[in-house]
C-alpha cells in the first residue's frame, strides 16, 4: 500500500493532504510546526493504514530539503521528495489555468506530483549528522563573506562621492589597516594630517612589508588635490562610512572565527582526506564542495548525476533541425561558485587540467566556458575517487584524455 503525501509549508504551519495510488483524497489537514504537527500526521498516516502499518510506504512531497520537520519525516521512514518550488508552479498550471492559488491547493499539488512522478523527483539525501554540520559552518562563513563584499561596495560608493584620495591611497578597503586609518581620519581634512608614523604603526600591526615606503606612498596619495564636498556634507559621510567600518571590522572577526569551525569540522569528516586532494581544493572551498554535495553514498548514481546537480554539465535543446548545447543558468549558485574557483585554481597546480583548459581554448571555447567544462570534468575526477575511497592521482585522472591532449 502507498499513501502519497503533499505537504504545503507556511511560516506556522503545514497544510496536507493525502492521496491513494487513484488519486482519490484520503485526508487533509492544517497542522501546527513542530512536534504536535508531527504528531497529528503520525496519526493521520496511523488511521489510514490501520493494521497494514508495517507494509505501507509514504512518499511525501515537499519544496524544501531541510529543516527539523524535513528530518523527523526522514526519521519516521517516509520517503521524503524534494520539489523545486518551480516545478510545483509548473505543474500547477496543468491543473488549471486561472492562475488561482492556496496553501491546500498546493498541498494537492505537491501530493499529485508525488504520486505520478515520484520516479522523477529527487528522494532528501540522507547525509550524516557531520555533513550537516559542515553545511551551516561553511554556508554561513561564505555568506559572511558576500556580506562583507557588499558592505565594501557600499564603503567604496560613499569615498567615490566625497573621498577620492582615499581609493588611491588605500587597495584594499576591507582590510585591516585600512579600517583603522579611515576610522581614525575619515575626512580628507583629517587624513591630510596623518603623520607617516600613524600609517607606519597601522601597517605594521595588519603585518605589512615595507611599511616606511608604503606608508609615504599612502601620505602623499591623502594629500594630493582633489576635488571635494563641504565640510559639513563631508563630516556627514564621515559619520556614515564610520558606521560602515564598524560592521566591516565585525564581519572581519567573525569570518576569522568562522574560518576556524570550518577546518574543525571539515577536518573531522571522513571525506576530508580526499576532498582535499582534489586540485585546487583547500581546507575551505573543500568544505564548501562537501557541504552541498553531502555526503550520503547513494545520492549520485553516477557521475553524470553529479555533474547534473552540480550544474557544469551542459544542457541541449533540440527541435527540428537545430541542437545546441547550453550552459545550465538554473543551479545551486554556493556550489557552481566553489566549482568555478576549483577550477580556475587547477589551472596553475594540475598539468592535466591546465592541458584540458588550453584543449578546449583551442577549439574556440572562451574563457568562462573553458573554465565551466574543466569544473565538469573535476566533478567527475572527485565522483570517482569518492566512489572507490582514493586520493587523487594526476596520471590516473586525465589518462583517458592523454593521447587526445598530446594530439
Amino acid at each position: 500500500m502507498r499513501l502519497f503525501v503533499g505537504d504545503d509549508w507556511a511560516e506556522d504551519h503545514h497544510d496536507v493532504e493525502v492521496m491513494d495510488t487513484s488519486g482519490r483524497r484520503l485526508a487533509k489537514a492544517r497542522l501546527p510546526e513542530g512536534v504536535a504537527g508531527m504528531t497529528r500526521l503520525h496519526a493521520i498516516i496511523g488511521e489510514l493504514a490501520g493494521e497494514d502499518a508495517d507494509e505501507i510506504e509514504v512518499l511525501v512531497g515537499i519544496e524544501t530539503d531541510r529543516g527539523p520537520w524535513v528530518r523527523a519525516l526522514v526519521a519516521a521512514g517516509y520517503t521524503v521528495l524534494a520539489v523545486n518550488p518551480l516545478q510545483a508552479a509548473r505543474f500547477r498550471d496543468r491543473l488549471g489555468v486561472s492562475g488561482a492559488k492556496s496553501d491546500a491547493g498546493d498541498a494537492h499539488v505537491l501530493a499529485d506530483m508525488a504520486r505520478t512522478h515520484s520516479h522523477e523527483l529527487r528522494p532528501v539525501a540522507g547525509d550524516s549528522a557531520q555533513a550537516e554540520a559542515v553545511k551551516v559552518v561553511a554556508r554561513t562563513h561564505k555568506t559572511l563573506i558576500w556580506e562583507r563584499t557588499r558592505h565594501t561596495q557600499r564603503l567604496r560608493h560613499a569615498l567615490r562621492d566625497y573621498f577620492p584620495a582615499a581609493l588611491e591611497a588605500f587597495e584594499d578597503l576591507d582590510a585591516a589597516d585600512t579600517l583603522e586609518l579611515l576610522a581614525k581620519a575619515p575626512t580628507p581634512t583629517r587624513a591630510a594630517r596623518l603623520t607617516i608614523g600613524q600609517i607606519s604603526a597601522a601597517l605594521k600591526r595588519a603585518r605589512r612589508k615595507n611599511t616606511a615606503v608604503k606608508a609615504a606612498v599612502i601620505q602623499a596619495a591623502l594629500r594630493a588635490e582633489h576635488l571635494g564636498q563641504p565640510e559639513v556634507v563631508a563630516d556627514a559621510y564621515a559619520a556614515s562610512i564610520q558606521a560602515l567600518i564598524a560592521i566591516l571590522e565585525v564581519l572581519n572577526t567573525q569570518i576569522k572565527t568562522l574560518q576556524g569551525q570550518v577546518e574543525a569540522h571539515f577536518g573531522g569528516h571522513p571525506a576530508a582526506k580526499i576532498i582535499r586532494s582534489q586540485p585546487g581544493l583547500g581546507t575551505v572551498l573543500g568544505a564548501r564542495v562537501l557541504a552541498e554535495f553531502g555526503d550520503d553514498p547513494t545520492r549520485y548514481a553516477t557521475a553524470k548525476a553529479r555533474k547534473n546537480y552540480a550544474g557544469t554539465s551542459p544542457i541541449t535543446r533540440a527541435s527540428g533541425k537545430k541542437k545546441v548545447a547550453l550552459a545550465r543558468f538554473i543551479h545551486n549558485d554556493r556550489l557552481i561558485d566553489a566549482l568555478l574557483t576549483q577550477a580556475f585554481s587547477a589551472l596553475r597546480l594540475s598539468p592535466g587540467a591546465r592541458a584540458y583548459y588550453d584543449r578546449q581554448r583551442t577549439r574556440g571555447c572562451g574563457h568562462n566556458a573553458a573554465l565551466r567544462q574543466l569544473a565538469n570534468r573535476l566533478v567527475g575526477i572527485l565522483h570517482g575517487c569518492l566512489k572507490t575511497g582514493t586520493l587523487y592521482d594526476e596520471a590516473t585522472a586525465w589518462s583517458h584524455h592523454a593521447e587526445s591532449l598530446a594530439a
